[in-house]
């Protein structure tokens, strides 16, 4: 079954958690123990509907603020489809969470308050979405029940989105528009009959048709090595294989390809997966290659078609999301991963720092605190073998540990 990755986002209050309690309900996902739960706490509350936010919100502190904190991650299926969604935080300081629920996101959900329209942090996660080159954007206006179902009013907030739209770099991005009331249950899973003047699909409808295609798909392949193996069987006695994770593209028997960093030139000679040969290996394949040459191949090395080769550098400029309470400064020193190759990079210059509103770039800046987003140059002390993000995003993307701390300080789309 198709399984697809969805990011919600959305300021306080809009009812992103309400939402996605909703879709659960709806499509029959809730576990009865939790159903009854809900009911429990809704009627203790006073409430005379369900509150479907408990059914996302996990943390103490979430359900006694009614707020979302942590990225939770809830699954769910149809008939057709499996869904994995990502329920992020609406407030300004835990954007470094959005952006990491949105990083291997194939679509997103923006929820827009009906009352209050287009606000600050709707430019926020529309921007974060185009970072992330997230084709599929669903703008769910929400609470359409408290403006009387107005398609005036949502009208009005469409425009005002679309002139966000103009300002945005990614022209292949697809937008769709959809009244909703998650409280309510109108155009979710089921048809509003309230708002007969929408014509679209409901949101669950929507979803079900979206493209699954994979988000690493780029046409570059990229194959990092993890693990060599090396049988100790007689059987197996002169067996050198190369296992991973194809990305990107595809890699079949006979490619001719380029071993990184060595440059070596090879073909690829067999692949397996566990015991089986294939003649060829779709994206997101994890098998070992074995190559035609006996070449030196070590943990870290990539595997490349020797017409696609990458940018092999000591430095480069990236797209930074700062999420460490520790100030990133220019000079500072961190552990860079990129894929399983960890090298020493030291911050070189912060350009400047991007507002997240689209009104341009603040200059001058020379240092950078949790949650700013910022463009950043980086010497690395050995060279690194990458893709622009916009190219290849596993091969684009990287994080930066502390390396007195050991914590994540970073994440990294390199331009």
């Amino acid at each position: 079954m198709e399984v697809l990755k969805i990011a919600t986002a959305g300021s306080v209050d809009d009812g992103k958690s309400t939402l996605i309690g909703r879709l659960l309900y709806d499509t029959k996902s809730l576990t009865v123990d939790k159903l009854e739960a809900i009911e429990k706490s809704s009627k203790q509350k006073g409430y005379d509907y369900l509150d479907f936010s408990l059914a996302t919100d996990g943390l103490v502190a979430e359900r006694e603020q009614g707020i979302t904190i942590d990225v939770a991650h809830i699954y769910f299926s149809t008939n057709t489809r499996s869904y994995i969604i990502a329920d992020t935080p609406g407030h300004v300081e835990y954007t470094r969470n959005m952006v990491t629920g949105a990083s291997t996101s194939q679509a997103a959900i923006i929820l827009i308050d009906a009352r209050h329209g287009v606000i600050e942090q709707t430019y926020r996660h529309f921007f974060i979405n185009n970072l992330l080159r997230v084709k599929d954007v669903i703008v769910a206006i929400n609470k359409m029940d408290l403006v009387d179902f107005s398609e005036d009013r949502y009208n009005e907030i469409k425009a005002d989105f679309q002139k966000l739209v103009e300002k945005s770099d990614y022209e292949d991005q697809n937008i769709t528009f959809i009244p909703v009331s998650a409280l309510k249950g109108d155009n979710v899973v089921n048809q509003s009959e309230i708002m007969n003047w929408y014509t679209g699909k409901t949101l669950i409808e929507h979803l079900e048709t979206l493209n699954t295609q994979d988000i690493y798909n780029n046409g570059v392949m990229r194959f990092p090595v993890q693990f060599v193996i090396r049988p100790k069987t007689e059987e197996f006695h002169d067996y050198r294989g190369y296992a991973g994770k194809v990305y990107g593209g595809d890699i079949k028997v006979g490619d001719e390809v380029v071993v990184l960093p060595s440059k070596t030139k090879t073909k690829v000679k067999e692949i397996y997966f566990n015991d089986k040969k294939y003649q060829s290996a779709a994206r997101r394949s994890s098998i070992s290659v074995l190559l035609e040459d006996d070449v030196n191949v070590s943990r870290g090395d990539m595997i490349v078609k020797a017409n696609e080769l990458p940018n092999i550098e000591k430095q480069f400029s990236a797209t930074i999301s700062w999420m460490d309470a520790k100030q990133l400064e220019e000079g500072s020193k961190y552990i860079l991963q990129h894929g399983v190759h960890k090298v020493l990079a030291k911050v070189s210059i912060i350009h400047h720092k991007i507002e997240t509103d689209f009104s341009g770039v603040e200059n001058n800046v020379d240092s950078l605190t949790m949650n700013d987003i910022a463009t950043v140059s980086f010497l690395l002390n050995k060279p690194i073998f990458f893709d622009s993000f916009k190219v290849n995003r596993t091969n684009g993307s990287f994080i930066l540990i502390d390396p007195q701390t050991n914590n994540t300080a970073g994440v990294g789309f390199i331009n």
